[in-house]
């Protein structure tokens, strides 16, 4: 004899996962779209971040996370992130300040990243 019970079924939303580029370990992004380091007192750690083109500065300052688009696909770069170099591809380039989060569409952009500084380099 079957139950005649109906079982409701809800899905279960899973949290969004990103992959981090310097350490390849899946961590969650968070309702401001990028994750934070966290230093070892408990203050996020930052970084200095400046988006710019030849006569136009999009964005100069401290940002806790920047996260990016390129061939092999998304990424985020955090305090500490090895060197690192990549051209990026058309995507909103998403920056959690310690005060908001910006976005900035892009084109096409070259980004390096070395010693607690990201540059971004947009229309090359």
């Amino acid at each position: 004899m079957a139950d005649d019970k109906k079982t409701d079924t809800k899905a279960v939303d899973a949290p969004a996962m990103r992959q981090d580029a310097s350490t390849g370990e899946m961590v969650p992004v968070s309702g401001s779209d990028a994750p934070a380091a966290d230093g070892k007192d408990g203050k996020k750690l930052i970084m200095k971040i400046k988006i710019y083109a030849p006569f136009k500065v999009y964005f100069e300052g401290e940002g806790y996370s920047i996260s990016g688009l390129n061939e092999t696909g998304p990424f985020d770069i955090l305090p500490h992130h090895h060197n690192f170099l990549c051209m990026l591809v058309p995507c909103e380039l998403v920056i959690q300040t310690p005060f908001d989060v910006k976005r900035i569409k892009i084109t096409r952009a070259l980004m390096h990243v070395k010693a607690e500084q990201v540059t971004v380099f947009v229309d090359v």
